[in-house]
């Protein structure tokens, strides 16, 4: 009797661009994959979406929703739209058409939650999307010398001395974790986290309770895969151990491998990075941690431009789905997980 080959659970923890890439990745292997995502943010188009509808933020979910959906036939079709960003109207200019349609579509269905399960039964999505909580919060930051502030956006494009560590991070209110999402970790082989930005993007899943305690107890070996560059307001002038260490300090010393990329970031982009106070992770990783180290080529060659609209600050280089996906892959089989 022919044995079918088992499917390995991939869980990925994070939100933003980061999840969005390694789930494009992801998705072309033969696995059970899922996204956990982080729904505290309140900058661009989400504080609208918030403040105007009185939902919770969806420019996250739409990314997961998009980087897992069919790209042939119609549902490519809609994929694109659902990436598209307004660049006219007074009222609309700089909100996706996705953000809009799931808006509309939980008036619709009664619910945000039923919204996001039949927006991706309309995109074909191979996989699933699982906001990492529906508790209605925001992100708190303090820092070293005391400062506080209380919305992911001031944190992500500080108002404030952006050299300052980030000394705590909370949730205003306490969020209450979402049953399937730990679910889901409780039953993982692997779990991925990151790329993200470590306190606007990562943290913000591992803080909630529920979360933390499962990514603790779960028996999944956990991958983190170290961001490019350094994040003025948050991570300036850390390095590669520095951004274990701040995930860790919530995390406990789960990490069971990272991986770093070895390729050259191109000067212009370095050139544009500087501008704003961030610069390449120096990898000052050794053995001697508990931790293993993979380092990898795993850069895009493509500049990421953004669209004129876009009143946040983007990523200009980024991992390679392709690469980073199969350095992944590996990691599942050379554990036989």
């Amino acid at each position: 009797m022919i044995q079918k080959e088992r499917k390995n659970r991939i869980v990925c923890v994070g939100g933003g661009t980061g999840t969005f890439v390694t789930l494009k990745g992801l998705k072309s292997y033969s696995q059970h994959l899922s996204a956990i995502v982080s729904m505290s943010d309140s900058g661009g188009s989400n504080k609208r979406i918030r403040d105007e509808f009185g939902l919770l933020p969806t420019s996250d979910l739409r990314q997961c929703i998009v980087a897992l959906s069919d790209e042939n036939g119609g549902a490519g079709t809609l994929r694109k739209l659902f990436m598209y960003r307004f660049e006219k109207g007074r009222g609309i200019r700089g909100m996706t058409f996705g953000n809009l349609f799931m808006a509309a579509l939980a008036d619709i269905v009664g619910s945000q939650k039923e919204a996001i399960e039949q927006t991706s039964k309309i995109l074909r999505i191979r996989g699933s999307v699982i906001p990492v909580s529906f508790t209605d919060t925001n992100l708190v930051a303090t820092y070293e010398d005391g400062t506080v502030e209380r919305e992911e956006h001031f944190i992500d494009e500080p108002r404030h001395d952006g050299t300052l560590k980030i000394t705590n991070i909370s949730l205003s209110p306490p969020a209450k974790s979402n049953p399937k999402a730990v679910e889901e970790i409780l039953k993982a082989d692997l779990i991925v986290i990151g790329p993200g930005d470590v306190y606007t993007s990562i943290l913000p899943n591992l803080i909630i309770r529920g979360i933390t305690e499962s990514l603790k107890k779960t028996k999944a070996k956990i991958v983190y895969v170290l961001n490019l560059m350094t994040k003025y307001g948050q991570t300036y002038n850390f390095s590669a151990l520095d951004h274990i260490e701040a995930i860790e300090s919530y995390l406990g010393p789960r990490i069971h491998t990272v991986l770093v990329n070895t390729s050259k970031i191109p000067d212009y982009a370095l050139e544009v990075y500087a501008k704003y106070h961030e610069f390449p992770v120096l990898d000052d990783l050794t053995d001697t941690y508990h931790w293993k180290v993979i380092r990898s080529d795993l850069i895009s060659s493509h500049i990421v431009r953004k669209s004129h609209t876009d009143t946040l600050v983007r990523s200009l280089i980024r991992h390679d789905s392709d690469k980073l996906a199969a350095v992944l892959m590996q990691c599942i089989w050379r554990d036989n997980l």
